[in-house]
């Protein structure tokens, strides 16, 4: 399926939404950050099912930002030189080659509005999620939900239960995932009800406190504030 341009794309704008929605800011403040406005930044929340994207956390990552994919747009446009945008923009030449090969459109123009979602696209190509390949790993995890422990517990529980064998390793991250968004899959959806909060989107932990114990005094894997967002 073609990804096609949006701002959802651009790191940009999103992580720092995320961020300051995360941080205990209110939505429209969020929102804000970004340049947008609530319901826009509602819709981003909802769509991710509450769990916060992990591309492009690095915004000083090796991968160009579409800021940089705009300013090579604008050179190649003005007849810049490959080797002087790349001073420009503080890149090898091979990247702003290799970009320019990559991502031009079918006729050979380069726009960042294309370039952008060309390059998300390729670099999203995940492999198949630990939840859906490692059929022990993943009973495990649901009948620990199904006993009411946390992602955070479950994940700790794994790792003492199995110290020498990180194929059964989970991380809390990976367990909300595949129970909030969609197209990461593993878990059944229906877990989700099985968590404290028994929501279907995931909230982030604005109190910055640590949960309450589990099942049979099982405290010792408590979410540290700010963890597994």
């Amino acid at each position: 399926m073609t990804v096609r341009f949006s701002n959802q794309l651009v790191a940009e704008l999103i992580q720092p939404f995320w961020a300051a929605w995360q941080g205990g800011e209110f939505m429209t403040d969020a929102s804000a950050v970004a340049g947008t406005y609530r319901n826009r930044g509602l819709a981003w929340v909802r769509q991710a099912g509450g769990v916060r994207p992990r591309r492009g956390r690095d915004l000083q990552g090796r991968y160009l930002s579409f800021g940089e994919r705009e300013e090579i747009a604008l050179g190649r446009a003005g007849g810049e030189s490959i080797r002087s945008i790349s001073k420009r923009l503080g890149r090898s030449a091979s990247t702003i080659s290799r970009e320019l090969v990559r991502n031009s459109d079918g006729i050979g123009a380069y726009r960042a509005t294309v370039a952008h979602p060309l390059a998300y696209e390729r670099a999203g190509r995940p492999k198949q999620a630990k939840l859906l390949t490692n059929m022990a790993l993943r009973a495990r995890v649901e009948l620990d939900l199904e006993k009411k422990y946390s992602p955070e517990q479950i994940a700790g529980r794994l790792r003492d239960d199995h110290p020498d064998d990180p194929e059964m390793w989970v991380s809390t991250e990976t367990i909300y995932q595949s129970l909030y968004v969609q197209s990461r899959g593993g878990l059944r959806r229906d877990l989700a009800k099985c968590l404290r909060t028994g929501r279907a989107l995931r909230q982030p932990n604005r109190q910055g406190c640590s949960q309450e114990p589990g099942p049979a005094g099982h405290d010792q894997h408590r979410r540290a504030p700010g963890r597994g967002r």
